[in-house]
């Protein structure tokens, strides 16, 4: 029962991230700050918040923070917060190449168990960017590096041998490849991602194998 409940645990606290995406071909120079907010379908329906700065650097480079959350009864319980850097490393024409590395924290919480996360994403991104569309194709892992259990009460009858703590999961990371689209008005992007989940023993299949978001971002531009 205790290794059903951790496996379960690892399995919903490792859920990719799908925040903010780019369309490298409308960033202007002057582009620093870009908010977005996003809903989707991520083991249940979720909805996110994200921001990017962009440095005054020759190579498109972003700072990114990431706040998602799953519609619930409760929607503070259950949480994953994220914070990173984004960059494209090659273009060729209206081709890019861009990677993305994040720190995450995760929480998720039954009736049962209160699992705390700590972990790292990491993702890279190649398509066809034009003004006012893209489409490229994606695809990273994300690792579960340690974990903190609380059990409740009610647990804890039926197990009384128990122990809360921190510890390192075995198996703890996902694999993730699929698609993102845009299409860019003004200062606005409207994006689509589809794509699937595979555990990184490439053998465990989650109960919702795919994800899907739909988001919304604006640009806002420094005058100089």
């Amino acid at each position: 029962m205790l290794k059903k409940i951790i496996l379960g645990g690892l399995l919903i606290l490792n859920i990719t991230g799908y925040g903010q995406t780019i369309n490298w071909n409308r960033l202007e120079r002057t582009d620093r700050h870009m908010l977005s907010i996003n809903a989707g379908l991520d083991y249940g329906l979720t909805g996110g918040l994200a921001y990017g700065y962009k440095l005054k650097t020759e190579t498109p480079v972003v700072l990114t923070a990431e706040y998602s959350t799953p519609f619930g009864e409760v929607l503070i319980d259950d949480y994953k917060s994220k914070i990173g850097v984004m960059l494209r490393f090659a273009e060729f024409g209206d081709f890019s190449f861009s990677a993305k590395l994040q720190g995450l924290f995760r929480r998720y919480e039954s009736e049962y168990v209160r699992m705390s996360n700590f972990g790292t994403e990491i993702s890279v991104t190649s398509g066809y960017y034009k003004k006012n569309w893209y489409i490229a194709a994606e695809a990273g892992f994300d690792k579960a590096i340690i974990t903190h259990f609380k059990h409740a009460e009610i647990y804890r009858e039926n197990f009384p041998l128990v122990k809360d703590g921190w510890y390192e999961p075995s198996s703890g990371g996902n694999f993730n490849y699929g698609l993102q689209a845009g299409f860019s008005v003004d200062k606005s992007d409207i994006t689509l991602r589809i794509g699937w989940v595979i555990t990184q023993d490439f053998k465990t299949v989650p109960n919702l194998p795919f994800y899907a978001q739909l988001g919304y971002a604006i640009k806002l531009r420094n005058k100089n």
